[in-house]
């Protein structure tokens, strides 16, 4: 009998450690407020960009062609080298514009004149995006590869609290969304993830904490944005203690519905849906 309590006060205690590490946060009345603007809502990724990148990713048409299309966009924001607030998403050049260097080891005045994709596009500023945008939601992706991203939070924080209450952020690393819970406990903020194995540049420890939860007892996410994929235990039992549900990235040749059905958000490319599912 003694082994059985044992090991059944092992086992709760475990699972009451599980859940500690895995659960949401609680919304304030502010961030609430701007959850309900992407209830339902089909978010273009980096914006309404086309397959063969004639209109290319995280460019001006491309987030002009979501704000046309009454769509919620996604967007990533880094430092250059001169710590302005540019819209990239690659650590490095070398894919999007063919050079192999990293973003934050140029200035914004020489990244400006590298073309996106061979285009006549250019990498914009978080402002110029946020002008074209009007008052479009927008998932702001905080990248932290520069190593002041403490700055590039608060500086992305000042500018976007310029734009309004229609919008939130969102990171793969725990630390920036914890940085949002302590000093913006109003802004709506997110957890970012996909299965551990999957996340690139990191190592496997951390890999298993990032794509199991793991760290939401540091930062308390009041959304989920995992990736479309099979989740794994801790993060269903997460989306059981009812977050906000975001997935990505939705494509053609996924289960569309079921994605819309199972989620509160939708981050998709490469189609054209109603702009809300729910």
């Amino acid at each position: 009998m003694f082994w059985v309590l044992l090991v059944a006060g092992i086992f709760v205690l475990l699972t009451a450690l599980l859940v500690f590490c895995v659960a949401p946060g609680k919304m304030t009345a502010e961030a609430k407020k701007a959850s309900q603007v992407f209830y339902g809502l089909n978010c273009a990724h980096r914006g309404l960009y086309t397959k063969d990148q004639q209109i290319p990713e995280n460019s001006i048409p491309a987030f002009s062609a979501a704000r046309h299309g009454s769509y919620g966009v996604e967007l990533d924001v880094q430092f250059s080298k001169d710590e302005q607030v540019v819209v990239f998403h690659d650590d490095d050049l070398k894919r999007v514009c063919g050079v192999d260097k990293p973003v934050n080891s140029m200035d914004f005045n020489e990244l400006s004149a590298l073309c996106l994709f061979d285009s006549n596009k250019r990498i914009p500023l978080l402002t110029e995006v946020l002008k074209e945008l009007g008052d479009t939601p927008v998932i702001v992706e905080i990248k932290s590869f520069c190593p002041n991203y403490i700055k590039l939070c608060e500086d992305t924080l000042k500018l976007m609290r310029a734009y309004g209450q229609r919008w939130c952020v969102e990171s793969f690393d725990p630390r920036v969304v914890a940085w949002f819970k302590k000093n913006a406990p109003d802004i709506f903020r997110g957890q970012l993830s996909r299965p551990p194995g999957s996340l690139a540049g990191v190592s496997k420890p951390a890999s298993l904490l990032f794509g199991y939860l793991l760290t939401n007892f540091l930062s308390r996410p009041h959304f989920i944005a995992y990736e479309n994929t099979t989740y794994p235990l801790t993060v269903r039992l997460c989306r059981a203690m009812k977050p906000i549900k975001v997935v990505w990235t939705v494509i053609p040749d996924h289960d569309i519905k079921r994605c819309e059905k199972e989620n509160d958000t939708v981050i998709f490319e490469h189609y054209e849906p109603l702009p809300r599912f729910k």
